[in-house]
Protein backbone atom coordinates (compact mmCIF):
# COMPACT_ATOMS: atom_id res chain seq x y z
CA UNK A 1 0.00 0.00 0.00
CA UNK A 2 1.35 3.52 -1.13
CA UNK A 3 2.08 6.10 1.67
CA UNK A 4 -1.17 7.91 0.43
CA UNK A 5 -3.60 4.98 1.54
CA UNK A 6 -5.50 6.02 4.59
CA UNK A 7 -5.82 3.05 7.12
CA UNK A 8 -8.75 3.67 9.37
CA UNK A 9 -8.35 1.29 13.16
CA UNK A 10 -11.12 -0.92 14.36
CA UNK A 11 -11.15 0.44 17.98
CA UNK A 12 -14.13 -0.52 20.06
CA UNK A 13 -17.04 2.14 20.81
CA UNK A 14 -16.73 3.45 24.01
CA UNK A 15 -19.15 5.48 25.84
CA UNK A 16 -18.49 9.40 27.23
CA UNK A 17 -18.57 8.34 30.89
CA UNK A 18 -18.86 12.15 32.16
CA UNK A 19 -17.53 13.85 35.11
CA UNK A 20 -15.68 11.48 37.35
CA UNK A 21 -17.49 9.46 39.81
CA UNK A 22 -18.53 11.18 43.08
CA UNK A 23 -16.49 10.02 46.52
CA UNK A 24 -16.45 10.31 49.84
CA UNK A 25 -19.73 12.36 51.19
CA UNK A 26 -20.55 13.29 47.71
CA UNK A 27 -20.86 9.31 47.31
CA UNK A 28 -23.27 9.22 50.50
CA UNK A 29 -25.62 11.41 49.48
CA UNK A 30 -25.88 10.64 46.39
CA UNK A 31 -27.11 6.58 47.87
CA UNK A 32 -29.69 8.83 50.58
CA UNK A 33 -31.18 10.13 47.56
CA UNK A 34 -32.59 6.94 46.63
CA UNK A 35 -34.86 6.81 49.97
CA UNK A 36 -38.18 7.89 48.85
CA UNK A 37 -40.16 10.54 50.63
CA UNK A 38 -43.06 12.24 51.07
CA UNK A 39 -43.64 15.67 49.31
CA UNK A 40 -43.03 18.38 51.59
CA UNK A 41 -45.09 21.41 52.27
CA UNK A 42 -43.93 25.21 52.75
CA UNK A 43 -43.74 25.44 56.95
CA UNK A 44 -42.61 27.64 59.38
CA UNK A 45 -39.42 27.52 61.71
CA UNK A 46 -39.55 28.51 65.29
CA UNK A 47 -38.90 31.75 64.29
CA UNK A 48 -41.91 31.98 61.85
CA UNK A 49 -40.19 32.69 58.84
CA UNK A 50 -41.04 30.47 55.92
CA UNK A 51 -38.91 27.77 54.74
CA UNK A 52 -38.60 27.86 51.04
CA UNK A 53 -40.76 24.35 49.80
CA UNK A 54 -38.86 21.60 49.47
CA UNK A 55 -38.26 18.91 46.18
CA UNK A 56 -39.39 15.69 46.38
CA UNK A 57 -36.08 13.10 46.40
CA UNK A 58 -37.52 10.56 44.19
CA UNK A 59 -35.56 6.90 43.99
CA UNK A 60 -33.13 6.32 41.20
CA UNK A 61 -34.98 3.87 39.04
CA UNK A 62 -30.92 4.18 36.79
CA UNK A 63 -28.88 1.34 37.24
CA UNK A 64 -26.13 1.63 39.73
CA UNK A 65 -23.54 2.41 37.45
CA UNK A 66 -24.96 5.59 35.43
CA UNK A 67 -25.51 6.84 38.90
CA UNK A 68 -22.27 7.04 40.17
CA UNK A 69 -20.68 8.41 36.67
CA UNK A 70 -23.87 10.66 35.82
CA UNK A 71 -24.51 9.52 32.61
CA UNK A 72 -27.68 9.00 31.01
CA UNK A 73 -29.22 5.53 31.45
CA UNK A 74 -32.05 4.05 29.35
CA UNK A 75 -32.79 1.76 32.14
CA UNK A 76 -33.35 -1.20 29.89
CA UNK A 77 -32.77 -4.42 31.30
CA UNK A 78 -30.80 -6.85 31.96
CA UNK A 79 -28.04 -4.37 31.17
CA UNK A 80 -28.57 -1.05 29.92
CA UNK A 81 -27.71 0.18 26.42
CA UNK A 82 -25.07 2.84 28.29
CA UNK A 83 -23.12 -0.10 30.43
CA UNK A 84 -23.33 -2.41 26.79
CA UNK A 85 -21.22 0.32 25.51
CA UNK A 86 -18.65 0.55 28.35
CA UNK A 87 -19.06 -2.92 28.58
CA UNK A 88 -19.54 -2.69 32.41
CA UNK A 89 -21.18 -5.04 34.44
CA UNK A 90 -24.69 -3.64 35.11
CA UNK A 91 -26.78 -3.65 38.41
CA UNK A 92 -30.03 -2.04 39.79
CA UNK A 93 -30.49 -1.05 43.45
CA UNK A 94 -32.99 -3.30 45.21
CA UNK A 95 -35.15 -0.40 45.61
CA UNK A 96 -35.08 0.20 41.67
CA UNK A 97 -35.69 -3.23 41.07
CA UNK A 98 -38.88 -3.73 43.49
CA UNK A 99 -40.46 -0.60 41.39
CA UNK A 100 -39.61 -2.12 38.18
CA UNK A 101 -41.68 -5.56 39.78
CA UNK A 102 -44.30 -3.50 40.86
CA UNK A 103 -44.62 -1.65 37.07
CA UNK A 104 -44.70 -4.47 35.48
CA UNK A 105 -47.36 -6.29 37.96
CA UNK A 106 -49.76 -3.91 37.55
CA UNK A 107 -49.26 -3.37 33.47
CA UNK A 108 -47.47 -0.32 33.09
CA UNK A 109 -44.25 0.17 31.65
CA UNK A 110 -41.12 1.87 34.16
CA UNK A 111 -40.39 5.58 32.41
CA UNK A 112 -37.68 5.53 30.33
CA UNK A 113 -34.82 8.37 29.95
CA UNK A 114 -34.80 9.38 26.20
CA UNK A 115 -31.50 9.46 25.14
CA UNK A 116 -30.18 11.74 22.29
CA UNK A 117 -30.17 9.84 19.17
CA UNK A 118 -26.73 8.79 16.90
CA UNK A 119 -26.71 5.83 15.31
CA UNK A 120 -25.82 3.36 17.29
CA UNK A 121 -29.19 3.61 19.98
CA UNK A 122 -31.67 4.88 17.74
CA UNK A 123 -34.42 5.96 20.13
CA UNK A 124 -37.71 4.01 20.53
CA UNK A 125 -40.24 5.16 17.70
CA UNK A 126 -43.30 6.72 18.49
CA UNK A 127 -47.00 5.54 19.21
CA UNK A 128 -48.05 4.94 15.88
CA UNK A 129 -51.74 5.65 15.89
CA UNK A 130 -54.19 4.17 13.66
CA UNK A 131 -57.70 5.36 11.25
CA UNK A 132 -59.85 4.45 14.36
CA UNK A 133 -57.51 6.59 16.86
CA UNK A 134 -56.06 3.34 18.52
CA UNK A 135 -52.48 3.08 19.98
CA UNK A 136 -50.50 0.46 18.64
CA UNK A 137 -47.75 -0.25 21.02
CA UNK A 138 -44.43 0.66 20.72
CA UNK A 139 -41.42 -1.58 19.08
CA UNK A 140 -38.78 -2.73 21.37
CA UNK A 141 -34.93 -2.76 19.79
CA UNK A 142 -33.98 -6.67 19.59
CA UNK A 143 -30.44 -7.01 21.35
CA UNK A 144 -28.78 -8.75 18.76
CA UNK A 145 -30.11 -6.06 15.95
CA UNK A 146 -28.01 -3.53 17.78
CA UNK A 147 -25.41 -5.07 19.47
CA UNK A 148 -21.96 -3.26 18.63
CA UNK A 149 -19.70 -6.13 19.32
CA UNK A 150 -19.88 -7.23 15.86
CA UNK A 151 -18.19 -4.38 14.91
CA UNK A 152 -19.65 -4.00 11.31
CA UNK A 153 -21.72 -1.19 10.55
CA UNK A 154 -21.49 0.75 7.57
CA UNK A 155 -19.74 4.03 7.59
CA UNK A 156 -22.66 6.45 5.72
CA UNK A 157 -22.81 8.86 8.46
CA UNK A 158 -20.59 8.42 11.52
CA UNK A 159 -17.13 7.26 9.46
CA UNK A 160 -15.46 7.93 12.69
CA UNK A 161 -17.46 5.06 14.88
CA UNK A 162 -16.73 2.64 11.63
CA UNK A 163 -13.21 1.75 11.20
CA UNK A 164 -12.95 -1.42 8.83
CA UNK A 165 -13.18 0.72 5.74
CA UNK A 166 -10.82 1.89 3.08
CA UNK A 167 -12.58 5.83 2.28
CA UNK A 168 -10.46 6.05 -1.10
CA UNK A 169 -12.27 5.94 -4.53
CA UNK A 170 -12.24 2.30 -5.33
CA UNK A 171 -11.94 3.04 -8.78
CA UNK A 172 -8.30 5.07 -9.58
CA UNK A 173 -8.40 6.80 -12.77
CA UNK A 174 -5.69 6.53 -15.59
CA UNK A 175 -7.93 6.88 -18.54
CA UNK A 176 -8.08 9.83 -21.15
CA UNK A 177 -11.11 11.17 -22.01
CA UNK A 178 -10.81 10.03 -25.59
CA UNK A 179 -8.56 7.02 -25.21
CA UNK A 180 -11.93 4.35 -25.45
CA UNK A 181 -11.47 0.85 -25.33
CA UNK A 182 -8.30 0.96 -26.99
CA UNK A 183 -6.97 2.18 -24.36
CA UNK A 184 -7.65 0.08 -21.79
CA UNK A 185 -7.01 -3.20 -23.86
CA UNK A 186 -3.13 -1.63 -24.25
CA UNK A 187 -3.09 -2.10 -20.88
CA UNK A 188 -3.49 -6.04 -20.86
CA UNK A 189 -0.52 -7.97 -19.80
CA UNK A 190 0.81 -10.80 -22.00
CA UNK A 191 -1.34 -13.78 -23.05
CA UNK A 192 1.16 -15.97 -20.82
CA UNK A 193 0.41 -13.92 -17.76
CA UNK A 194 -3.25 -13.44 -18.42
CA UNK A 195 -3.60 -17.19 -18.83
CA UNK A 196 -1.78 -17.32 -15.13
CA UNK A 197 -4.28 -15.22 -14.04
CA UNK A 198 -7.64 -17.23 -15.31
CA UNK A 199 -6.26 -20.11 -14.26
CA UNK A 200 -6.04 -19.19 -10.67
CA UNK A 201 -9.19 -17.34 -11.08
CA UNK A 202 -11.19 -20.52 -12.19
CA UNK A 203 -9.21 -22.73 -9.10
CA UNK A 204 -9.83 -20.20 -6.66
CA UNK A 205 -13.03 -17.85 -6.86
CA UNK A 206 -14.98 -19.71 -9.45
CA UNK A 207 -15.47 -22.90 -6.69
CA UNK A 208 -16.57 -20.37 -4.16
CA UNK A 209 -18.80 -18.75 -6.65
CA UNK A 210 -19.69 -20.84 -9.89
CA UNK A 211 -21.47 -18.61 -12.33
CA UNK A 212 -19.31 -18.27 -15.09
CA UNK A 213 -18.90 -21.29 -17.70
CA UNK A 214 -15.92 -22.04 -17.91
CA UNK A 215 -16.14 -23.95 -21.52
CA UNK A 216 -17.86 -20.78 -23.05
CA UNK A 217 -15.76 -18.13 -21.89
CA UNK A 218 -12.90 -20.09 -22.47
CA UNK A 219 -13.63 -19.89 -26.49
CA UNK A 220 -14.51 -16.31 -26.04
CA UNK A 221 -11.34 -15.65 -24.71
CA UNK A 222 -8.94 -17.74 -27.37
CA UNK A 223 -11.34 -15.39 -30.04
CA UNK A 224 -10.22 -12.48 -28.50
CA UNK A 225 -6.53 -13.04 -28.68
CA UNK A 226 -6.69 -14.58 -31.84
CA UNK A 227 -7.43 -11.46 -33.32
CA UNK A 228 -4.94 -8.69 -34.70
CA UNK A 229 -3.95 -6.02 -32.32
CA UNK A 230 -5.70 -3.59 -34.27
CA UNK A 231 -9.22 -5.36 -34.28
CA UNK A 232 -9.26 -5.86 -30.58
CA UNK A 233 -10.72 -2.69 -29.97
CA UNK A 234 -13.79 -4.33 -31.90
CA UNK A 235 -14.47 -6.32 -28.94
CA UNK A 236 -17.60 -6.42 -26.64
CA UNK A 237 -16.40 -3.90 -23.66
CA UNK A 238 -18.27 -5.97 -21.02
CA UNK A 239 -16.45 -9.14 -21.92
CA UNK A 240 -13.15 -6.77 -21.94
CA UNK A 241 -14.76 -5.74 -18.54
CA UNK A 242 -15.00 -9.31 -17.72
CA UNK A 243 -11.72 -10.16 -18.54
CA UNK A 244 -10.30 -7.60 -16.53
CA UNK A 245 -11.94 -8.31 -13.02
CA UNK A 246 -11.12 -11.78 -13.34
CA UNK A 247 -7.51 -10.82 -14.01
CA UNK A 248 -8.19 -8.64 -11.04
CA UNK A 249 -9.17 -11.31 -8.55
CA UNK A 250 -6.68 -13.81 -10.02
CA UNK A 251 -4.25 -11.63 -9.09
CA UNK A 252 -5.51 -11.16 -5.40
CA UNK A 253 -4.88 -14.85 -5.03
CA UNK A 254 -1.29 -15.12 -6.67
CA UNK A 255 2.21 -14.93 -5.26
CA UNK A 256 3.76 -11.63 -5.97
CA UNK A 257 7.00 -10.40 -4.74
CA UNK A 258 5.52 -7.61 -2.18
CA UNK A 259 2.16 -7.09 -1.17
CA UNK A 260 1.91 -3.31 -2.18
CA UNK A 261 3.07 -4.66 -5.81
CA UNK A 262 0.25 -7.33 -5.72
CA UNK A 263 -2.29 -4.57 -4.51
CA UNK A 264 -1.20 -2.00 -6.48
CA UNK A 265 -1.73 -4.89 -10.02
CA UNK A 266 -4.97 -6.18 -8.60
CA UNK A 267 -6.64 -2.50 -8.04
CA UNK A 268 -4.92 -1.51 -11.69
CA UNK A 269 -6.96 -4.28 -13.30
CA UNK A 270 -10.00 -3.75 -11.54
CA UNK A 271 -9.85 0.47 -12.72
CA UNK A 272 -9.55 -1.31 -16.12
CA UNK A 273 -12.86 -3.24 -15.53
CA UNK A 274 -14.42 -0.38 -14.76
CA UNK A 275 -13.56 1.97 -17.13
CA UNK A 276 -14.58 -0.86 -19.76
CA UNK A 277 -17.77 -0.62 -18.35
CA UNK A 278 -17.79 2.79 -18.37
CA UNK A 279 -17.27 2.78 -22.42
CA UNK A 280 -19.59 0.14 -22.80
CA UNK A 281 -22.23 2.44 -21.29
CA UNK A 282 -23.24 -0.08 -18.57
CA UNK A 283 -25.54 1.78 -16.41
CA UNK A 284 -28.13 2.07 -19.45
CA UNK A 285 -27.62 -1.22 -21.10
CA UNK A 286 -27.15 -3.77 -18.63
CA UNK A 287 -26.16 -7.18 -20.20
CA UNK A 288 -25.36 -10.72 -18.85
CA UNK A 289 -21.43 -10.43 -19.03
CA UNK A 290 -21.62 -6.69 -17.36
CA UNK A 291 -23.84 -8.09 -14.78
CA UNK A 292 -20.95 -10.85 -14.04
CA UNK A 293 -18.64 -8.50 -14.34
CA UNK A 294 -20.12 -6.42 -11.77
CA UNK A 295 -20.61 -9.20 -9.37
CA UNK A 296 -16.96 -10.08 -9.23
CA UNK A 297 -16.28 -6.16 -8.81
CA UNK A 298 -18.58 -6.77 -5.67
CA UNK A 299 -16.36 -9.06 -4.48
CA UNK A 300 -13.17 -8.14 -4.91
CA UNK A 301 -14.15 -4.74 -3.03
CA UNK A 302 -14.69 -6.98 -0.68
CA UNK A 303 -11.24 -8.37 -0.42
CA UNK A 304 -9.85 -4.88 -0.95
CA UNK A 305 -11.55 -4.02 1.94
CA UNK A 306 -14.09 -1.50 0.60
CA UNK A 307 -17.34 -2.41 1.94
CA UNK A 308 -19.00 0.81 1.79
CA UNK A 309 -18.31 0.59 -1.71
CA UNK A 310 -19.29 -2.54 -2.18
CA UNK A 311 -22.81 -2.08 -0.76
CA UNK A 312 -23.84 1.17 -2.99
CA UNK A 313 -22.30 -0.75 -6.33
CA UNK A 314 -24.32 -3.38 -5.57
CA UNK A 315 -27.74 -1.26 -5.67
CA UNK A 316 -26.95 -0.74 -9.28
CA UNK A 317 -26.53 -4.66 -9.79
CA UNK A 318 -29.63 -5.58 -8.55
CA UNK A 319 -31.02 -2.97 -10.26
CA UNK A 320 -29.48 -4.50 -13.68
CA UNK A 321 -30.56 -7.69 -12.45
CA UNK A 322 -34.27 -6.99 -12.28
CA UNK A 323 -33.68 -5.02 -15.62
CA UNK A 324 -32.63 -8.11 -17.57
CA UNK A 325 -35.03 -10.37 -15.99
CA UNK A 326 -33.05 -12.51 -13.92
CA UNK A 327 -35.38 -12.29 -11.14
CA UNK A 328 -38.17 -14.12 -13.37
CA UNK A 329 -38.16 -17.69 -14.19
CA UNK A 330 -36.56 -17.84 -17.50
CA UNK A 331 -39.15 -20.81 -18.69
CA UNK A 332 -42.00 -17.72 -18.35
CA UNK A 333 -40.00 -14.65 -19.17
CA UNK A 334 -37.71 -15.90 -21.83
CA UNK A 335 -39.95 -18.93 -23.05
CA UNK A 336 -37.60 -19.66 -26.26
CA UNK A 337 -34.07 -19.49 -24.96
CA UNK A 338 -32.43 -22.60 -25.11
CA UNK A 339 -32.27 -24.52 -22.11
CA UNK A 340 -28.33 -23.62 -21.99
CA UNK A 341 -29.51 -20.19 -21.43
CA UNK A 342 -31.94 -20.43 -18.88
CA UNK A 343 -29.64 -22.40 -16.78
CA UNK A 344 -27.44 -19.69 -16.81
CA UNK A 345 -29.56 -17.09 -16.13
CA UNK A 346 -30.20 -19.34 -12.84
CA UNK A 347 -27.08 -19.64 -12.48
CA UNK A 348 -26.38 -15.66 -12.59
CA UNK A 349 -29.52 -14.91 -10.31
CA UNK A 350 -28.17 -17.04 -7.70
CA UNK A 351 -25.03 -15.57 -7.54
CA UNK A 352 -26.50 -11.92 -7.20
CA UNK A 353 -29.09 -13.19 -4.70
CA UNK A 354 -26.34 -14.86 -2.96
CA UNK A 355 -23.94 -11.65 -2.83
CA UNK A 356 -26.73 -9.61 -1.55
CA UNK A 357 -27.82 -11.76 1.46
CA UNK A 358 -24.66 -12.83 2.90
CA UNK A 359 -23.50 -8.82 2.41
CA UNK A 360 -26.49 -7.74 4.27
CA UNK A 361 -25.77 -10.35 7.28
CA UNK A 362 -22.17 -8.51 7.68
CA UNK A 363 -23.59 -4.62 6.68
CA UNK A 364 -26.97 -5.47 8.94
CA UNK A 365 -28.44 -3.37 6.49
CA UNK A 366 -32.15 -4.52 4.00
CA UNK A 367 -31.43 -7.10 1.72
CA UNK A 368 -32.54 -6.40 -1.96
CA UNK A 369 -32.70 -9.29 -3.73
CA UNK A 370 -36.06 -10.55 -2.79
CA UNK A 371 -38.56 -9.99 -5.33
CA UNK A 372 -38.23 -12.87 -7.83
CA UNK A 373 -39.89 -16.47 -8.98
CA UNK A 374 -37.11 -18.10 -9.93
CA UNK A 375 -36.97 -22.04 -8.75
CA UNK A 376 -33.70 -23.31 -7.30
CA UNK A 377 -35.71 -26.95 -8.37
CA UNK A 378 -35.47 -25.91 -12.09
CA UNK A 379 -31.63 -26.18 -12.15
CA UNK A 380 -30.57 -29.18 -14.05
CA UNK A 381 -27.78 -30.98 -12.84
CA UNK A 382 -24.04 -30.64 -14.73
CA UNK A 383 -22.10 -33.51 -15.20
CA UNK A 384 -18.29 -33.27 -14.11
CA UNK A 385 -16.93 -36.81 -13.73
CA UNK A 386 -13.94 -35.03 -11.48
CA UNK A 387 -16.71 -33.82 -9.06
CA UNK A 388 -19.31 -36.80 -9.47
CA UNK A 389 -16.88 -39.00 -8.07
CA UNK A 390 -16.96 -37.30 -4.32
CA UNK A 391 -20.84 -36.33 -4.27
CA UNK A 392 -20.86 -32.97 -4.86
CA UNK A 393 -21.48 -31.15 -8.12
CA UNK A 394 -21.43 -27.59 -8.76
CA UNK A 395 -25.35 -27.87 -9.00
CA UNK A 396 -25.71 -29.17 -5.73
CA UNK A 397 -23.75 -26.66 -3.88
CA UNK A 398 -25.50 -23.94 -5.88
CA UNK A 399 -28.85 -25.65 -4.56
CA UNK A 400 -27.34 -25.48 -1.35
CA UNK A 401 -26.59 -22.26 -1.22
CA UNK A 402 -29.59 -20.97 -3.21
CA UNK A 403 -32.01 -22.47 -0.55
CA UNK A 404 -29.80 -21.08 2.52
CA UNK A 405 -29.74 -17.85 1.43
CA UNK A 406 -33.53 -17.85 0.73
CA UNK A 407 -33.98 -18.80 4.21
CA UNK A 408 -31.62 -16.20 5.66
CA UNK A 409 -33.27 -13.03 3.91
CA UNK A 410 -36.37 -14.61 5.65
CA UNK A 411 -35.27 -14.84 9.14
CA UNK A 412 -32.28 -13.11 9.58
CA UNK A 413 -31.84 -10.30 7.17
CA UNK A 414 -34.85 -8.69 7.31
CA UNK A 415 -35.44 -8.24 11.22
CA UNK A 416 -31.82 -7.17 11.65
CA UNK A 417 -31.87 -4.17 9.13
CA UNK A 418 -34.90 -2.74 11.29
CA UNK A 419 -33.33 -3.83 14.81
CA UNK A 420 -36.03 -6.28 15.31
CA UNK A 421 -35.72 -10.06 17.12
CA UNK A 422 -34.71 -12.66 15.05
CA UNK A 423 -37.74 -14.73 17.28
CA UNK A 424 -39.80 -13.10 19.66
CA UNK A 425 -39.85 -16.23 21.59
CA UNK A 426 -38.10 -19.41 22.89
CA UNK A 427 -40.78 -20.92 20.85
CA UNK A 428 -40.49 -19.13 17.71
CA UNK A 429 -36.26 -19.31 18.21
CA UNK A 430 -36.96 -23.41 17.98
CA UNK A 431 -38.88 -23.29 15.00
CA UNK A 432 -36.35 -20.89 13.21
CA UNK A 433 -33.59 -23.12 14.32
CA UNK A 434 -36.20 -26.68 12.98
CA UNK A 435 -36.36 -24.44 9.61
CA UNK A 436 -32.51 -23.90 9.17
CA UNK A 437 -32.19 -27.92 10.41
CA UNK A 438 -34.21 -28.47 7.91
CA UNK A 439 -32.36 -27.13 5.28
CA UNK A 440 -29.07 -28.30 6.60
CA UNK A 441 -30.31 -31.66 6.18
CA UNK A 442 -30.90 -31.04 2.71
CA UNK A 443 -27.46 -30.52 1.88
CA UNK A 444 -25.61 -33.35 -0.22
CA UNK A 445 -23.64 -35.67 2.73
CA UNK A 446 -20.21 -34.66 1.87
CA UNK A 447 -21.54 -30.88 1.88
CA UNK A 448 -22.94 -31.39 5.61
CA UNK A 449 -20.19 -34.21 6.67
CA UNK A 450 -17.94 -31.36 8.79
CA UNK A 451 -15.27 -32.88 10.52
CA UNK A 452 -11.89 -32.05 10.06
CA UNK A 453 -10.65 -35.47 9.02
CA UNK A 454 -13.32 -35.80 6.45
CA UNK A 455 -12.79 -32.04 4.83
CA UNK A 456 -9.11 -33.20 4.93
CA UNK A 457 -9.98 -36.24 2.83
CA UNK A 458 -12.36 -34.38 0.73
CA UNK A 459 -9.49 -31.75 -0.05
CA UNK A 460 -6.82 -34.77 -1.01
CA UNK A 461 -9.61 -35.85 -3.45
CA UNK A 462 -10.49 -32.50 -4.96
CA UNK A 463 -9.99 -29.20 -3.75
CA UNK A 464 -13.06 -27.54 -5.37
CA UNK A 465 -15.74 -29.33 -3.24
CA UNK A 466 -13.36 -28.39 -0.15
CA UNK A 467 -13.91 -24.95 -0.46
CA UNK A 468 -17.73 -25.25 -1.76
CA UNK A 469 -17.76 -27.04 2.14
CA UNK A 470 -15.85 -24.10 4.14
CA UNK A 471 -18.02 -21.63 2.48
CA UNK A 472 -21.32 -23.34 3.09
CA UNK A 473 -20.11 -24.74 6.51
CA UNK A 474 -19.43 -20.98 7.63
CA UNK A 475 -22.11 -19.02 6.26
CA UNK A 476 -24.99 -21.76 7.90
CA UNK A 477 -23.33 -21.65 11.43
CA UNK A 478 -23.08 -18.58 11.50
CA UNK A 479 -26.37 -17.51 10.97
CA UNK A 480 -27.14 -20.16 13.79
CA UNK A 481 -25.30 -18.37 15.71
CA UNK A 482 -26.86 -14.77 15.02
CA UNK A 483 -29.91 -16.87 16.20
CA UNK A 484 -28.75 -18.38 19.09
CA UNK A 485 -27.43 -14.91 20.58
CA UNK A 486 -30.61 -12.83 19.84
CA UNK A 487 -32.03 -11.64 23.21
CA UNK A 488 -34.14 -8.63 24.35
CA UNK A 489 -37.11 -8.51 27.07
CA UNK A 490 -38.84 -11.36 26.05
CA UNK A 491 -35.89 -13.23 25.04
CA UNK A 492 -32.70 -14.87 26.53
CA UNK A 493 -29.22 -15.59 24.58
CA UNK A 494 -28.86 -19.16 23.97
CA UNK A 495 -25.37 -19.58 25.46
CA UNK A 496 -24.54 -22.88 25.36
CA UNK A 497 -26.01 -22.77 21.06
CA UNK A 498 -24.26 -19.35 20.78
CA UNK A 499 -21.18 -21.26 21.65
CA UNK A 500 -21.46 -24.17 19.99
CA UNK A 501 -22.70 -22.44 16.28
CA UNK A 502 -19.93 -19.96 16.58
CA UNK A 503 -17.03 -23.22 17.37
CA UNK A 504 -17.99 -24.57 14.21
CA UNK A 505 -18.40 -21.29 11.99
CA UNK A 506 -14.78 -20.32 13.50
CA UNK A 507 -13.63 -23.99 13.00
CA UNK A 508 -14.12 -23.74 9.03
CA UNK A 509 -12.50 -20.72 9.15
CA UNK A 510 -9.51 -22.41 10.99
CA UNK A 511 -9.66 -25.43 7.92
CA UNK A 512 -9.55 -22.76 5.14
CA UNK A 513 -6.49 -21.41 6.56
CA UNK A 514 -4.88 -24.78 7.04
CA UNK A 515 -5.88 -26.30 4.00
CA UNK A 516 -5.71 -22.58 1.81
CA UNK A 517 -3.71 -20.31 3.94
CA UNK A 518 -2.88 -18.15 1.15
CA UNK A 519 -6.95 -17.84 -0.18
CA UNK A 520 -7.65 -17.37 3.61
CA UNK A 521 -6.01 -14.08 3.74
CA UNK A 522 -7.75 -12.67 0.74
CA UNK A 523 -11.70 -13.94 1.64
CA UNK A 524 -12.34 -10.53 3.55
CA UNK A 525 -15.90 -11.88 4.42
CA UNK A 526 -14.95 -15.08 5.23
CA UNK A 527 -12.18 -13.43 7.70
CA UNK A 528 -14.33 -10.50 9.17
CA UNK A 529 -17.06 -13.95 9.67
CA UNK A 530 -14.32 -15.48 11.87
CA UNK A 531 -13.48 -12.03 13.59
CA UNK A 532 -17.34 -11.76 14.36
CA UNK A 533 -17.64 -14.97 15.62
CA UNK A 534 -14.06 -14.82 18.26
CA UNK A 535 -15.45 -11.46 18.95
CA UNK A 536 -19.23 -12.85 20.27
CA UNK A 537 -17.52 -15.77 21.93
CA UNK A 538 -14.81 -13.48 23.89
CA UNK A 539 -17.92 -11.19 25.01
CA UNK A 540 -20.35 -14.32 25.91
CA UNK A 541 -16.78 -15.37 28.13
CA UNK A 542 -16.19 -12.02 29.94
CA UNK A 543 -19.63 -11.14 30.68
CA UNK A 544 -19.89 -14.85 32.61
CA UNK A 545 -16.25 -15.49 33.44
CA UNK A 546 -16.77 -17.46 36.78
CA UNK A 547 -18.26 -20.42 34.90
CA UNK A 548 -15.39 -20.91 32.41
CA UNK A 549 -13.04 -23.24 34.73
CA UNK A 550 -16.43 -25.41 35.16
CA UNK A 551 -17.91 -25.59 31.48
CA UNK A 552 -15.95 -27.34 28.88
CA UNK A 553 -17.98 -25.27 26.24
CA UNK A 554 -16.20 -22.43 27.74
CA UNK A 555 -13.06 -23.44 27.86
CA UNK A 556 -13.03 -24.74 23.81
CA UNK A 557 -14.77 -21.42 23.06
CA UNK A 558 -11.51 -19.63 24.95
CA UNK A 559 -9.13 -21.95 22.37
CA UNK A 560 -11.29 -20.74 19.87
CA UNK A 561 -10.09 -17.09 20.54
CA UNK A 562 -6.78 -17.67 21.20
CA UNK A 563 -6.36 -19.63 17.87
CA UNK A 564 -7.71 -17.15 16.28
CA UNK A 565 -5.40 -14.48 17.67
CA UNK A 566 -2.83 -16.66 16.50
CA UNK A 567 -3.93 -16.76 13.07
CA UNK A 568 -4.10 -12.74 13.06
CA UNK A 569 -0.80 -12.11 14.63
CA UNK A 570 0.58 -14.49 11.35
CA UNK A 571 -0.48 -10.87 9.22
CA UNK A 572 -0.14 -8.19 11.87
CA UNK A 573 3.05 -6.76 10.70
CA UNK A 574 1.81 -5.87 7.12
CA UNK A 575 -1.92 -5.49 7.88
CA UNK A 576 -2.95 -3.03 10.46
CA UNK A 577 -6.74 -4.37 10.46
CA UNK A 578 -5.37 -7.77 11.62
CA UNK A 579 -2.94 -6.02 14.01
CA UNK A 580 -6.00 -4.01 15.85
CA UNK A 581 -7.97 -7.44 15.70
CA UNK A 582 -5.60 -8.67 17.89
CA UNK A 583 -5.50 -6.35 20.41
CA UNK A 584 -9.12 -6.05 20.51
CA UNK A 585 -9.68 -9.88 21.43
CA UNK A 586 -5.92 -9.86 23.77
CA UNK A 587 -7.93 -7.43 25.68
CA UNK A 588 -10.88 -9.96 26.59
CA UNK A 589 -8.60 -12.20 27.47
CA UNK A 590 -6.88 -9.84 29.85
CA UNK A 591 -10.32 -9.36 31.64
CA UNK A 592 -10.41 -13.22 32.00
CA UNK A 593 -7.00 -13.75 33.50
CA UNK A 594 -5.64 -15.50 30.03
Amino acid sequence: MDAGTQQVLITPSLSNEGAPAPTGSAAAESDARVSSQSQASPASDASGTNKPLRRRNKPSLSCETCTVKKTKCDRGRPTCFACVKRRSECQYSRLADLIEESHRAIGIETPRKKSKSNHTAPADPPPVHTQNGTHQPERKLSRAGSLPMLLSHIPLSHPSTSNLFKYEHPFSNYWTHQGGLKEVISVLPSKDQADILITKYFDAVDPVYPMIHRDQFQRDYEYFWSLPPVDRPTTDGDLIALLFVMLAMGTQFVALPTLDQKEQTAEFYLSAAHQALRVFSYLGRPSFRSIQAMVLIGYFLMNDNHAADTWAFAGILIRHAYALGLNRDPSLHVPDATPFEKQQRRKLWQAVLLQDTFLTVILKLPPTATHNDVRVEDLEEEVDPAQTQVGITDISYISSMWNLANLVQQTICSPRSLSRPIARSPAERKKTIEQFNRVYMSFPLPLRTFTEASICELANRSRRPARQTLFLTSNYFHCLMLINLDEHENLEADIHGTLNAAHDAINSFFLLHKLFEEEARVWYHFQHRAFSEAHVIAEVLRNQSHLLPLDPTRMRAKDDVLRMIGILQLNSKDDVVARTRVGVLSEYLLNLGG
